[in-house]
């Protein structure tokens, strides 16, 4: 069976990178899940540099920011999936329900990821998820800064244990953990 594999660490610590790289050492065909929306110019480059990053080097990539479930059901099997990155799919799942008028907790968010984890697991293929650590930093100042931190930390606490390997990435090192 085929690892599930999580990557976490602080913000530009190199984790897409080494991801990436993983996911390339396997043969077979490769996905790049992009759960990143367009939002404005300066986030068009980030998402610009990493589509150039991955330029040539046999990737699809499908950019779904809330049905990501969805999508590993969809993947042939033997694909490769890299979902980059589960921080903007919990960025994503606050927005929707903001924008439904509903609130989102930390029990909804652990129930999706147990599903995301699941699936990921049932996936005929390596699934590699990115995800920031956001709990190391100082209490943000305001309750929605900490929800998300809170989600956030749901999320990858409950995806971690459905992994069969954890890396921490600190300074562009990856440290395994699990």
């Amino acid at each position: 069976m085929a690892p599930v594999i999580l990557i976490s660490g602080g913000s530009r610590s190199g984790k897409s990178a080494f991801a990436q790289q993983m996911a390339e050492q396997i043969e077979g065909p490769r996905l790049f899940v992009a759960t990143c929306p367009y939002t404005d110019p300066e986030m068009d480059e980030r998402i610009r540099r990493h589509q150039q990053d991955r330029q040539g080097r046999g990737w699809q990539t499908a950019e779904e920011p809330l049905l990501l479930v969805e999508q590993l059901k969809s993947c042939k099997p033997g694909t490769t999936v890299l979902i980059d990155c589960l921080t903007l799919w919990i960025n994503n799942l606050m927005y929707e329900a903001g924008e439904r008028r509903q609130e989102i907790n930390e029990d909804q968010v652990a129930r999706q990821a147990e599903i995301l984890g699941k699936a990921a697991g049932a996936h005929q293929g390596t699934v590699i998820m990115v995800t920031n650590e956001v709990g190391s930093g100082i209490v943000p100042d305001n309750p929605m800064a900490r929800l998300y931190r809170d989600l956030v930390g749901r999320c990858n606490q409950v995806v971690a244990r459905t992994a069969d390997q954890l890396f921490l990435v600190s300074c562009g090192i990856p440290l395994q953990i699990k």
